[in-house]
């Protein structure tokens, strides 16, 4: 049973077969948002992160430079370990699924299905799309092609391999979405998965044969095949918090609140959750969807040569101000747009001269005309803000803390207190107290989103003085 007071967040784990995206920077920051503010209310906290590093198109990748797949995933892994870091996340944990307590969680957990009747062996022929790693219908294929891979060529693949009895849990999927209507956020992905599981579910391939495909976790008692990458992956889930060896940290904490992206929501709410309920293993706790992150409307690609680069913003304009756009200007749960020129816009209007000079304008008066500083409440955060990240809506929390620097600046123009403090000092001290104690209030419902500029807010305020300035170009 979970622990009282436990959370336990993880995001999806990005293959390492290219450089971190601003899909990747969308979903890290957006699960770093809740787990700051669930340990700001004071909650235990364990946030997983991490890389998948198996499959067919990794081995390919690393086959076409000529080197063993082992250093290259391992070069790449650390490309996102770094990222993480650069995004000022606040992990507690970073999974590779070439780590050895996750190969051999992976293979007991085949193991429990396996006794349990739910994998079996026959040959089969599929369409397959290497970058989707994933069987794909006619139907879902846009000229041949698949629409999430335009360009890479749909492969037939005609082999044994051992399959899932996917179909099995049909009914128990369905009994599972009825019982907690709120399984998946949105509500219009939980409506999605719902049809799709409703139409009926088939059973899918989870090996590949080693001779095809050498680069994988083995099959237990059966070293000719390889298990199938999003078998091995999922179990991450389970393996970063001690599944099997450590079953008191995995009671710990399990279930999990699971952050993904639209394009992962059959993998994560239904294939997933039929593999825990064959293993005998309580469902994931939710399941946060969030949409695409796109330019001028259009998905971001090399070959359009409209691609942003999430590392080129934090070198120029520092960490803050993409995770400022990525929780505000991006919707939580649709498709977003990024452009530059949009970026800027956003900077200019709401940190630099938004939260930016709001803060300056009200320190230089807090320096020049208090003598100490104010005293402040450790404070709660306002109802709305909470009813927002309770039910993971990052972007109306967002809105909320930009409304609340929107009504300290008006309150500013009203009472003007650089002339008042002149006409009478004693109001314009008590005028300006309130500016600092709502400015702090701000930067504690900062912290969750802007976790350097609140430190700076509140660090200057404690100290009743001018902060270094929160948003310079570098």
């Amino acid at each position: 049973m979970k622990g009282k007071g436990s959370i336990y967040l993880t995001t999806t784990l990005p293959y390492v077969n290219g450089k971190p995206h601003m899909g990747h920077a969308l979903e890290f920051v957006q699960a770093d948002v809740i787990a700051r503010y669930k340990r700001a209310v004071g909650f235990d906290v364990f946030f997983n992160t991490g890389t998948d590093e198996h499959g067919l198109k990794i081995y390919r990748m690393a086959e076409a430079e000529g080197i063993p797949v082992q250093e290259y995933v391992d070069r790449n892994a650390k490309v996102f370990d770094d990222f993480r870091h650069q995004l000022n996340l606040s992990f507690d944990n970073f999974i590779r699924t070439t780590d050895p307590h996750h190969l051999a969680s992976a293979q007991e957990f085949w193991k429990i299905c396996l006794k349990n009747g739910d994998i079996y062996k026959k040959m089969y022929s599929i369409k397959y799309c290497v970058g989707c790693e994933l069987e794909k219908t006619d139907s879902e294929l846009i000229n041949g092609e698949c629409p999430i891979h335009p360009g890479k060529k749909i492969e037939n693949i005609e082999e044994e391999n051992y399959f899932f009895r996917f179909s099995k849990y049909q009914q128990p999927l369905l009994d599972l979405y009825a019982k907690k209507p709120d399984f998946v956020i949105p509500e219009s992905r939980m409506h999605e998965i719902a049809r799709f599981v409703e139409d009926g579910l088939k059973d899918f391939s989870i090996s590949r044969i080693k001779e095809k495909m050498p680069w994988g976790v083995s099959v237990p008692d059966d070293d000719a095949h390889a298990m199938y990458v999003w078998f091995d992956a999922l179990v991450n889930y389970i393996s970063a918090i001690g599944w099997p060896t450590d079953m008191e940290k995995f009671q710990t904490w399990w279930p999990v609140i699971q952050f993904a992206g639209k394009d992962n929501l059959r993998q994560q709410s239904a294939m997933w959750q039929a593999m825990l309920l064959s293993a005998d293993l309580p469902p994931s706790e939710k399941i946060i969807i969030h949409g695409f992150v796109t330019s001028k409307g259009q998905k971001m690609s090399k070959s359009i040569g409209n691609v942003v680069d999430p590392l080129d913003i934090v070198a120029e304009y520092g960490v803050d101000a993409l995770r400022y756009y990525l929780v505000r200007e991006i919707s939580t749960f649709e498709d977003g747009d990024f452009t530059d020129e949009q970026f800027k816009a956003a900077y200019n209007a709401n940190l630099a001269n938004g939260i930016g000079n709001l803060t300056a304008r009200i320190m230089k008066m807090a320096e020049t005309h208090l003598t100490s500083p104010v005293p402040l409440s450790s404070g709660e955060f306002p109802q709305e803000f909470r009813d927002a990240l309770d039910v993971f809506d990052v972007q109306k929390a967002a809105n909320v803390v930009w409304e609340y620097i929107g009504k300290l600046d008006r309150y500013i123009q009203e009472t003007q207190p650089f002339k008042l403090i002149k006409e009478n000092k004693g109001e314009g001290v008590t005028v300006i107290e309130k500016l600092v104690a709502d400015l702090h209030e701000i930067g504690l419902m900062l912290a969750p989103f802007l976790p350097e500029t609140a430190e700076k807010i509140i660090t200057a305020i404690q100290g009743n003085n001018m902060p270094e300035s929160l948003f310079v170009r570098k």
